[in-house]
């Protein structure tokens, strides 16, 4: 029996949290587990670091070339972060809602305020927490990205980042990665299911009426 197809419209789905509290290895388990969503690449000032690849992790432009980006509107969003600039751009993002995609967003608060004023209904935030500060600095300095100063700037950040908490549709406390992953999964296909997300539903259920 031929499975029905019913049009749906694509979601973002953005995963936000202190920096360390797990929100980018959560992203790639999500993808590693779900092939129907894809990362949105941003667009950033900072520096390539080793094993990141142009394109995959970022596109990496001048000063210059993003604040033409962002005068011209093409980023949903856009912040400063450690003296970086980030961007969504615009285009590639609606075509994939438009063609019933999901696009996945590893992106902090104020971004994840931007798109909540532009595009609320086709957002669905999750913000991830740490099971305790003690944790989130371990983890800060078990990865070895970061100079001393940046690892003490990113924890006294934390305090201001988790207050915005309240913000999101979903909280997730990340202590156990697999298991942080599984509950992200859960929330994502309950949210596909959305009535207001299937605006095929109605032919669907017209077909079906009418035998």
């Amino acid at each position: 029996m031929p499975k029905p197809t019913i049009a749906r419209r694509g979601l973002m789905l953005v995963l936000s949290s202190p920096s360390g509290a797990g929100k980018t290895s959560i992203a790639r388990g999500l993808l590693g587990e779900d092939d129907a969503i894809a990362m949105s690449v941003s667009v950033t000032t900072r520096p390539i670091r080793n094993g990141e690849e142009e394109g995959r992790d970022y596109f990496f432009i001048d000063a210059g070339k993003f604040e033409a980006m962002v005068d011209a509107g093409e980023l949903l969003e856009h912040a400063e972060v450690f003296g970086h600039r980030y961007g969504t751009p615009r285009a590639p993002v609606e075509a994939a809602l438009a063609q019933g995609r999901d696009v996945l967003f590893d992106i902090d608060w104020q971004g994840t305020q931007q798109l909540n004023a532009a595009a609320r209904d086709d957002l669905v935030s999750v913000f991830v927490l740490p099971p305790t500060t003690a944790e989130l600095e371990r983890r800060l300095r078990a990865r070895k990205r970061d100079p001393e100063d940046i690892v003490r700037e990113r924890m006294a950040r934390a305090a201001d980042e988790l207050s915005h908490w309240p913000e999101y549709d979903y909280v997730v406390v990340n202590e156990d990665l697999a298991r942080s992953v599984e509950r992200v999964l859960a929330i994502l296909r309950a949210e596909r299911l959305k009535r207001d997300r299937q605006p095929g539903l109605a032919d669907f259920v017209n077909k079906l009426r009418e035998g």
